[in-house]
């Protein structure tokens, strides 16, 4: 067990998120790592499974370390609206923000070692004047004022296997990419990525590969030159920072396993190029990490499945695997 308990924010009540966070303390509470749910209470004991376990209801973190091998403990943020598993609703959108928030402030305040977040719906959050593309956004800032030693985030890393893939942009139409990729981005993203490494993964030296953008990686400018004219500029001031950066590489030829030994974690530049290997690796237990962060923070590797909430089918693979992640994470930066 942890010396302090990680939080985990609900996510969009409507979905599959109270379900894996049932599942997740049927699965750890005899080994831990010891967490709480932040969230409502109900939506917890009403998701399948939750109505056969015991919940706990408490009022100060610290209370989880001792009653999480017995009952799954809950800090109640009461919904002041019906949930109908499926059915996402604008109407919830405030409490899964206030959710987001307590579980951050927990984190910055050292009264939890980290926050997991289950997985939130944009569009019922837009729709209620929410303004950030979604939670890595949000938490860089809700924890923006906050001292951080390092180059400063958030960078999005999903992590399948023995696989590390951060990303230079997210989720950005493809026709975009090209015109977002410069080398104060590129060069800002393999820095994090190198930093969180050293500190989150206990690698001393880490080795950061980058992929190129075109085919071939651009054939040394024969199949687009942004190889040539942002990336490999990127790359060598990387070095001249003391990270062992390398490539551009063609992305095709960069993930199989022998690839793979080769590297440490690799800097990819848009999402489906990172996220296809990853899930091709695993898809049920992908994690993604938010780099360059003064909390720690994890989650899930898919969304709200809202297709599914209900039915008692979601497999909590990913959430397990985001817990164990934050976790270790945390206990290397406060060993």
């Amino acid at each position: 067990m942890n010396r302090r308990p990680l939080a985990i924010s609900l996510g969009d009540p409507a979905g599959i998120g109270p379900e894996i966070v049932v599942k997740a303390w049927t699965a750890l509470r005899s080994t831990g790592p010891a967490f709480l749910a932040v969230g409502d209470a109900e939506s917890l004991s009403g998701a399948p499974g939750g109505g056969q376990i015991p919940l706990r209801r408490i009022s100060r973190p610290e209370e989880a370390l001792d009653v999480f091998p017995d009952t799954l403990p809950v800090l109640d943020l009461p919904l002041q609206a019906r949930v109908v598993a499926g059915q996402p609703s604008s109407a919830h959108a405030a409490q899964v923000i206030r959710c987001i928030e307590t579980g951050a402030g927990l984190a910055l305040s050292g009264a939890v070692s980290g926050l997991v977040t289950a997985p939130i719906a944009k569009a019922p959050l837009y729709a209620a004047g929410f303004r950030f593309p979604g939670h890595t956004e949000f938490l860089a800032e809700l924890t923006a004022d906050q001292r951080f030693d390092g180059a400063r985030g958030p960078v999005m890393l999903l992590q399948s296997g023995d696989l590390r893939a951060a990303l230079v942009t997210i989720h950005t139409p493809l026709a975009e990419v090209s015109r977002q990729l410069t080398i104060e981005k590129v060069v800002t993203t393999g820095l994090i990525t190198a930093q969180a490494l050293r500190r989150d993964y206990g690698i001393a030296k880490p080795r950061v590969a980058f992929t190129g953008l075109n085919p071939h990686a651009g054939e040394s400018g024969t199949i687009g030159r942004e190889e040539v004219e942002t990336i490999v500029p990127a790359v060598r001031a990387l070095r001249d920072l003391g990270v062992e950066a390398m490539g551009p590489y063609p992305a095709d030829s960069l993930f199989h396993a022998e690839a793979r030994a080769g590297y440490d974690a690799v800097v990819c530049m848009y999402h489906d190029q990172a996220l296809i290997p990853v899930k091709m690796l695993d898809f049920w237990g992908g994690v993604n990490v938010t780099l360059g962060l003064p909390i720690v923070r994890t989650s899930p590797d898919h969304g709200t499945a809202f297709e599914i909430a209900g039915r008692g089918v979601a497999r909590a693979d990913s959430m397990i695997a985001a817990i164990r992640l934050a976790a270790e994470i945390a206990e290397r930066r406060n060993p």
